[in-house]
Parts: structure tokens; C-alpha cells; sequence
């Protein structure tokens, strides 16, 4: 159940509108992605949208019970998300990063607090869990001028959208590494390190939880858990060499078959962080 709400690759990716995932936020809340699996070009996108600035906007909302509804509106171009992004500043990539919205748009996202231990239970029981939550798409609407580089883009977001996508540690806070991350397993790392600055350590078992894995169930083995650790290592190479890290070093945990790794880093970057969301105001 355990699993990250973005698949670490780019293809491949199950668009079935049956697929659900579980993310679980330790302490915090269980999130579930409904609708179809979402890769790493979606949190890319979705971290584009965010980093960029944005304004508040009331629309008219005739299902709502007071009329209307508040969004985040992000004025911007296909240029500017493509440069953002680190993508060439191409007609083809406006249109493979206008499928990833459409793709987006297809997921439903619920996020249940409380303790994720007793919340995993009653899921596992087929119980709706008793608990608070909201439910929302990740992005309301999507909205160009046409499809040229210099063409407008508007995107409209909640503003929980952005609260839980940050307190999940789903997204970066420097765009800069975020976007200099070639390895797709690093792009599911980072955010979590990004995001606790006064750690310095993580195992093993929560990076596989960050990519969807269980390390030590039946579909493991040897050799898998030796490819996994090879991805891992070469993710914390791509984030020293993406800045976001000055060094890393693996040490190796107990004996035996169940014998872990732990992964100790130094960060390269200060605490402030770079993501402008809620309290910035674009002109």
C-alpha cells in the first residue's frame, strides 16, 4: 500500500481510470491517486506551474453553495513553462507538455489526516476512513491563447492543491536541482531531502517507499534489491551533481539477508526556500 504518488520514469505508465495509489505522509496523512499513474514529466509540470507567480482570482461557480470559488491563477506562456522546465523551447514539446495537463486533469486526489497507521488499517478493511480530508483535482483548469511558444497559458489551481502537494513533500523547493535531475529516481528523492534540511540521513526503506517499492516482500529479491540500490546510488551522485548536494556515503546496517542501507548527505543549499506559492502576488 505503501507507495509513492509519482511513478520514478516517464513511460510506461498505467493510464487505466481504475488505477489508485497510495501515498503515506508519516504523521501526517495518507494521500490517494485515483484516475490514472502520474510520472516524474507530471510533477515536473506541476512544480513549473507552482514555482511561476500567481494572483488570486473569485470565478463563478453556480455548484457552489456560495456561488463561486477562489483559484490561484498562473498568467504565463508554453516559453516560459518549456524554459522553466529546462526543455527546448520547441513546438513539439508544447504539445507533449500539453498531454501531461490533459493527464493531470484525470486525477483525482484525496487526502485523509490523521495518523497513517490506523488509516492504512481501515483502507486495508474497505472502511472509509473516519477522519478529516479533502478531495480535489491537482489543477482546475487549463486555458492558451493557441499552441505557439509565445502563445498565453493560464492555469487555475486551489489553493490546497499547493498546501498538500508541499506538506506531502511531493515538489522541490529550488527549481534550479529540481529541474538539473537526470535521474528519475533522483526526481523522487530530492523533494523529500529538499525538504528536511535538518536531516542528514535517510534508509533505504523510505527511499523505496518514495518509488513505490517494499524492499523485503515476495516480489523482491536479491537481485532486484541489488538494481534498486544501484538506481540509488546513482540518483545521490545525480544530486551532488545537480548542487543540491555536497557529499553522500552509504553505510551498511545489520547482517545477513535482511542486512539495510542507510544513506548519509550533506546538503549543498541553504534553508530558505525558493517556491514562491501562497504568499507571493504576481503584479
Amino acid at each position: 500500500m505503501r507507495t509513492s504518488a509519482f511513478a520514478p520514469k516517464r513511460r510506461g505508465l498505467i493510464t487505466d481510470s481504475a488505477f489508485e495509489r497510495l501515498y503515506v505522509v508519516r504523521g501526517h496523512s495518507v494521500v490517494r491517486v485515483a484516475g490514472r499513474e502520474l510520472g516524474s514529466q507530471h510533477r515536473d509540470a506541476l512544480y513549473a506551474v507552482f514555482r511561476l507567480g500567481h494572483e488570486s482570482e473569485t470565478r463563478k461557480d453556480d455548484e457552489s453553495p456560495v456561488g463561486y470559488t477562489r483559484h490561484l491563477k498562473v498568467d504565463t506562456t508554453w516559453r516560459e513553462l518549456l524554459k522553466v522546465m529546462g526543455l527546448t523551447q520547441h513546438v513539439n514539446n508544447i504539445a507533449a507538455l500539453h498531454f501531461t495537463f490533459e493527464d493531470i486533469k484525470k486525477v483525482v486526489v484525496t487526502v485523509y489526516e490523521g495518523d497513517e497507521t490506523r488509516l492504512l488499517e481501515q483502507y486495508r478493511q474497505g472502511k472509509l476512513p473516519k477522519t478529516k480530508g479533502k478531495m480535489g483535482n491537482l489543477l482546475n483548469d487549463v486555458e492558451w491563447d493557441g499552441l505557439g511558444l509565445d502563445d498565453c497559458v493560464r492555469v487555475y489551481y486551489g489553493d490546497w492543491t499547493a498546501t498538500m502537494v508541499m506538506s506531502a513533500k511531493l515538489v522541490s523547493l529550488n527549481a534550479d536541482v529540481q529541474f538539473a535531475l537526470s535521474s528519475d529516481y533522483a526526481k523522487s528523492f530530492w523533494p523529500y531531502i529538499d525538504s528536511l534540511h535538518r536531516h542528514n540521513w535517510v534508509d533505504e526503506d523510505r527511499l523505496a517507499e518514495l518509488v513505490g517499492r517494499d524492499l523485503w516482500n515476495e516480489t523482491e529479491n536479491a537481485n532486484t534489491r541489488r538494481d534498486f540500490r544501484s538506481k540509488c546510488r546513482k540518483a545521490f551522485e545525480d544530486m551532488v551533481r545537480a548542487g543540491g548536494l555536497r557529499s553522500w556515503k552509504v553505510d551498511v546496517r545489520g547482517d545477513g539477508r535482511k542486512k539495510t542501507h542507510r544513506y548519509s548527505y550533506d546538503h549543498a543549499l541553504n534553508e530558505q526556500p525558493e517556491l514562491p506559492l501562497l504568499d507571493q502576488k504576481s503584479a
